[in-house]
């Protein structure tokens, strides 16, 4: 059964999901990426229940965390938020499983003192200045265009932008739903000061802190993607990780969400 819960970091306060699981392995943490939140990983929790015990929070300015006054939701404060909430709920050694955005959480994990377990790498943003940004990605850097973005969207037209990225239509209905729901200004400004921080020097330097991940690794990317190109990406992570690459046909920017069989993939992936 998936609980909810709320974790006070320093100042701020988070929420979190969390499943039971035996005492003598690792838990999984969940981190999810923009503009998800920690709902994101329902399928997977669900799937490990009783198995693992899993944790997945909402990163500071997403989901149901505190809108914080004056926090800048840079690349480096948002790894460090995360690093403080590993301090808080208490865990030492860990699997990890991230997905877009939610690869700062793993730059946080490559910091931590005791080495990381397994790593499962979902459709992440590639932390590298090689990268060129999709469309809404450069709206979103630009000054005025990406407020405009944010202040004229609404489920309809959220919509048809996530149209390329999930095939599932009931899924993509339930996805922008949530989103909407949890978009309020505090939201819009994480948005914003996130891609408005990613310069590709930035990136490049938080991409070298992933060689530090010595666990056995699972790239997962779905090939329809439209956001992020996995004859790219995925070969990135393939050789920053030196994993092992999974492309899933038919399915975009949250793969799970067109082929289920990607949840049974990661989940064996963490129990192997």
């Amino acid at each position: 059964m998936i609980r909810q819960s709320r974790l006070q970091v320093g100042s701020a306060s988070t929420r979190y999901l969390a499943t039971d699981g035996p005492d003598d392995r690792p838990p999984v943490l969940f981190v999810h990426g923009n503009p998800g939140s920690a709902d994101d990983w329902r399928p997977f929790m669900t799937k490990l229940d009783g198995r693992r015990r899993c944790l997945a929070p909402d990163m500071l300015g997403w989901g149901h965390s505190d809108r914080v006054p004056g926090f800048e939701h840079t690349m480096a404060n948002l790894a460090r938020f995360f690093e403080d909430w590993i301090d808080a709920v208490g865990v030492a050694d860990f699997d990890i499983v991230v997905h877009d955005w939610g690869i700062i959480g793993l730059v946080a994990a490559a910091r931590r003192p005791q080495p990381t377990g397994r790593v499962a790498v979902i459709g992440c943003v590639p932390l590298t200045g090689e990268y060129r940004w999709h469309l809404a990605a450069r709206l979103w850097r630009r000054r005025g265009v990406g407020e405009l973005l944010n202040a004229t969207n609404t489920r309809w037209a959220l919509q048809q932008i996530l149209r390329p990225a999930i095939h599932n239509d009931a899924a993509r209905k339930q996805l922008a739903k949530d989103i909407m729901r949890d978009m309020d200004p505090g939201m819009k400004r994480a948005i914003l000061e996130l891609y408005r921080d990613a310069d590709p020097e930035r990136m490049t330097e938080f991409g070298k802190e992933l060689g530090r991940l010595g666990g056995p690794s699972l790239v997962i990317w779905g090939k329809d993607d439209p956001y992020l190109p996995y004859k790219f990406c995925a070969d990135f992570y393939g050789k920053v990780l030196d994993g092992r690459v999974e492309h899933f046909d038919r399915s975009g920017h949250w793969p799970w969400l067109d082929r289920p069989e990607v949840v049974d993939t990661v989940a064996d992936f963490l129990e192997a």
